[in-house]
């Protein structure tokens, strides 16, 4: 029962400073703090306003397969399709020199039922040093590679589909609960972490759907500064429906510069969990073991080449093609899903503030379905967004 506390300690905690209107370790003057105490004459809160936006055109190569990969035997469904993919506004508004707060919203889910979906971050973070802060509220867990960083600059399409299948299991994407995260050295070497709790069952979720929590660790090990090799080691254990579950995973990221305008950036993630969204989707007859033989298994390796041109305000090409295996039940109804996809991309301004990427995926299933998503297709894209 103590483990149900941690998340009230925490929260008293951060009340407790913040109600007194002094700054954590404060108290005792001869403590270096790493927030030196200067003279601040920020005025508070300061506010931040960004944005993205992203549109596709798509276009099906496969007969009787859909824009969204569903297999239509009497060949109906939509072939190519113009869509407004993301369309967020983020407001970050710092509040005090430690402590912030984040709100993300994508109104380009208003064009389905929004119920679960538009608010994307909304959370409260109080940084006592960089060695530690808490983040309150509903965000992205760190479990992987991915939840890293932004959508709007993945080198990629989209996200894998071991991040989105991930997601539905409450290990990765958005979730509500509590978080630790930091960074600092083991002797030379660079070192980060995150712990996090949360509820598991997605977001924008009135209650949790049952009493477990699920708790994962995320810790990142700097090999080499010269060629930014990290090491990821995931990790994480909880209950669902009082049955335990957990999820595993380690990670691998390299970039390499060929001169001043080459670059080569590398990812390579592997994961397994227990899928136990998939066990509770079956009716209790249909289910043929109990439910830690329920096992989704997932890689993918994604190379990014990177030329940067710098010519009025064409900043640089980039080309990938990412590679995916994943099955979501490899002990008991194989079916691997190999994904290839080749992008090419030309980004403008800085720090992709406008890119257009060109590029196909490529789905191949072992066993194929008529009339499902498990259905071999190659689907076409354009794509363009902007930053602001």
């Amino acid at each position: 029962m103590k483990k149900h506390y941690i998340p009230l300690l925490i929260a008293c905690s951060l009340l407790n400073n913040l109600a007194n209107g002094q700054e954590v370790g404060t108290e005792q003057q001869s403590k270096v703090d790493s927030v030196k105490l200067t003279k601040d004459d920020t005025i508070y809160p300061k506010l931040q306003v960004k944005g993205l936006f992203q549109a596709r055109y798509l276009v099906s190569g496969t007969k009787d397969v859909d824009v969204n990969g569903l297999h239509h035997s009497d060949g109906s469904g939509t072939d190519n399709n113009f869509m407004v993919k993301y369309m967020r506004v983020q407001m970050r508004a710092q509040i005090s020199k430690r402590t912030e707060v984040t709100v993300l919203a994508n109104l380009a889910d208003f064009k389905s039922d929004p119920k679960t979906k538009v608010l994307e971050n909304a959370y409260l973070k109080y940084t006592f040093s960089p060695k530690l802060a808490i983040t309150v509220g509903q965000f992205r867990p760190w479990f992987g590679i991915e939840e890293t960083y932004p959508i709007d600059i993945i080198k990629s399409l989209d996200w894998s589909n071991q991040y989105l299948e991930f997601g539905k299991l409450g290990w990765a994407s958005f979730q509500i609960g509590v978080a630790a995260t930091g960074e600092t050295t083991l002797g030379e070497m660079p070192f980060s972490y995150s712990l996090s709790v949360v509820n598991g069952n997605g977001k924008n979720q009135v209650v949790d759907n049952d009493n477990g929590k699920q708790y994962a660790t995320r810790l990142v090990f700097g090999l080499s500064k010269k060629y930014s090799v990290n090491l990821g080691l995931n990790g994480g254990i909880g209950e669902v429906m009082k049955k335990q579950v957990h999820a595993l995973g380690v990670d691998l990221t390299g970039n390499v510069n060929f001169g001043k305008r080459w670059n080569l950036d590398m990812q390579l993630e592997a994961k397994q969990a227990i899928n136990h969204s998939l066990y509770y989707s079956l009716d209790e007859s249909a289910r043929s073991s109990k439910l830690s033989d329920y096992l989704v298994r997932g890689i993918y390796f994604l190379p990014n080449l990177r030329y940067e041109v710098n010519y009025f305000n064409l900043s640089a090409f980039e080309l990938s093609c990412r590679y995916e295996y994943i099955d979501p039940n490899y002990k008991l109804n194989a079916n691997g899903r190999q994904t290839y996809t080749p992008m090419f991309g030309l980004e403008f301004l800085k720090n992709y503030g406008a890119r257009i990427q060109l590029g196909v995926q490529l789905d191949r299933y072992k066993k194929q379905t008529e009339n499902t998503s498990e259905f071999n297709k190659n689907l076409f894209i354009i794509q363009v967004q902007s930053r602001f």
